[in-house]
């Protein structure tokens, strides 16, 4: 257990301004309680009081949201060489009969280190070239759900036009069709409803047009970065710029999931039990890191359709009697340990992290 490897444990409740922060000794029993600013002088403040009144030099700090309010607290710590761990928010369970308070919750976070396997650690994510990635996929989330918006709303623009609009309204909205809508006059003595709808259809048009011009810098981005972390992992079959990308911000860095069952149990796809009776079988898993999940569905779909390997694979499972969902299944938890190997054993990501104790 943890609290037979170290000396002390620190406990922090973060905010957006305050944190409340508990040193205590490996038995749980409190030293001390301090509220610190959320800025460079608060964490000043906090690592001059642990050097003061730690009993060792051993010491653990357990942040609640370290990729939130908790960010630069975390960064700071382990820039000073403190073991940082990510602890959970308190469930009904944990609070009942302690009640709510800041000074409770950073006494939880001191019992939930405590209770944890010194093997087992759940260190923050890393910083760095995956935070950048991070970034980017989720500028790439915003950039497609309004550029999907926009086009709809184009569309039944469209529609309530003559019969040239509506023919495009149903036909692929290419980049040269777009081009043509942004550049079209309005029609003479068109009247107020025309002369709007006209001016709406260009303005959707040129920002639909630019969205598309977004999301292919933002891949590009993407495909740089990953090439860079994790060479060769786009060469594979049906793992893209932007699924590679998703991947690697999920795994983070090596030993964040101790095996691939981990990482399995991380995307949603490791088996669970759907027997009954006479009947046994597994189902897929709706929990774990969704967007991850979605990552491999892709990938898995990508090879069903296109992959010669993949596709007698599912022709010989269909033969013996599975169901679609029971292949795409197996398929998803097959990619998940590929994905973990290929990325658990990218030098670069390894010496990114070598590098870069802040993000351990």
């Amino acid at each position: 257990m943890l609290a037979e490897l170290i000396d002390a444990v620190v406990g922090v409740d973060t905010h957006r301004d305050t944190h409340e922060v508990e040193l205590a000794l490996p038995t749980g029993t409190p030293i001390g309680i301090r509220k610190i600013s959320n800025d460079n002088s608060g964490f000043a403040e906090l690592l001059a009081w642990i050097g003061d009144h730690a009993p060792g030099p051993r010491v653990v700090v357990s942040i609640e949201g370290t990729r939130s309010f908790g960010v630069g607290l975390a960064r700071a710590v382990a820039a000073a060489g403190l073991t940082v761990i990510e602890c959970e928010q308190p469930n009904h369970k944990a609070r009942r009969g302690k009640g709510k308070s800041d000074p409770i919750d950073a006494h939880l976070a001191v019992l939930a280190a405590l209770r944890l396997d010194a093997d087992r650690l759940p260190v923050p994510r890393a910083d760095g070239d995956r935070e950048a990635l991070r970034i980017l996929l989720g500028t790439r989330h915003e950039l497609t759900v309004v550029t999907t918006a926009q086009t709809n709303r184009l569309r039944a623009l469209l529609l309530g036009g003559q019969d040239t609009e509506r023919d495009l309204a149903r036909a692929t909205l290419t980049d040269p069709v777009l081009l043509a809508l942004v550049r079209r006059r309005e029609p003479p003595q068109a009247s107020r409803e025309q002369a709007v709808r006209h001016g709406e259809i260009r303005r959707l048009a040129h920002a639909i047009r630019a969205g598309r011009h977004a999301l292919a810098a933002n891949r590009a981005q993407l495909q740089t970065i990953v090439d860079q972390m994790a060479p060769g992992l786009t060469e594979r079959r049906g793992i893209g710029a932007v699924t590679a990308a998703q991947a690697i911000v999920s795994f983070s860095h090596p030993g964040r999931c101790r095996s691939d069952a981990a990482f399995a149990a991380l995307s949603g796809t490791s088996p669970l039990q759907a027997s009954s009776g006479k009947t046994v079988r597994h189902r897929l898993n709706r929990g774990g890191d969704r967007a991850l999940n979605s990552a491999i569905h892709t990938i898995a779909i990508t090879r069903i359709r296109c992959c010669p390997t993949t596709k007698n694979y599912v022709a010989r499972r269909t033969a013996e009697g599975k169901s679609s969902r029971e292949i795409q299944r197996c398929l998803k938890r097959y990619i998940a340990r590929q994905l973990y190997r290929a990325l658990n054993t990218s030098t670069t990501l390894t010496a990114q992290i070598s590098a870069a104790p802040a993000a351990a």
